[in-house]
């Protein structure tokens, strides 16, 4: 029989998704509060991976990605998820009927052998977490480096994703040396 374990600790990152750079620095300072210092950040590139955000966000995306140096439990992801809408509201457009976001804020957590991301939408390859909250592993750790899995977004197999979630990994490994 297994015996239950604490899970170690992990490092909380974000996608940041938006039509402007000042909209993604904007949206980036909101995140230190409720996630803690930023400890690296991507380039900024073109969002080329699909036009599903087209009709609410608008053409000539920018993706970021951000990770934050304090170390937490993975437990928090559905509360973190929670609150970046909360963050992604403060950034809502209207237009008579139609609403939508200018700034898209997906959070997820990274540790030694995978890459989680949050949801709140159900999907067969997605496990419920609570609070209305479900997380996928979206990238395994072997061999050297992260790796996608079929269900991987097309964004999480960009060479310079796969590079930043490395070099956040190397961060986070030294902080578990350390005692975090």
């Amino acid at each position: 029989m297994g015996i239950p374990t604490e899970p170690k600790p992990i490092k909380f990152f974000v996608a940041l998704l938006a039509p402007s750079e000042d909209l993604l620095a904007s949206a980036e300072a909101r995140l230190a509060p409720l996630l803690g210092a930023i400890e690296s950040r991507s380039g900024i590139f073109p969002w080329e991976a699909t036009d599903y955000y087209a009709e609410e966000m608008g053409s000539g995306l920018r993706r970021k990605f951000v990770s934050f140096t304090p170390l937490a439990f993975p437990e928090r992801l559905p509360e973190i998820k929670l609150a970046t809408q909360g963050i992604e509201a403060e950034y809502l457009w209207t237009r008579g009927e139609m609403r939508g976001r200018r700034v898209n804020i997906d959070p997820g957590y990274l540790d030694a052998g995978k890459v989680v991301l949050a949801s709140t939408k159900n999907a067969p390859h997605r496990l419920y977490l609570g609070s209305r909250i479900y997380g996928e592993v979206t990238l395994l750790y072997h061999t050297g480096s992260y790796h996608p899995l079929d269900t991987t977004y097309a964004d999480y197999r960009w060479p310079e994703t796969i590079a930043f979630f490395g070099e956040a990994r190397v961060l986070y490994l030294r902080q578990l040396k350390r005692g975090f």
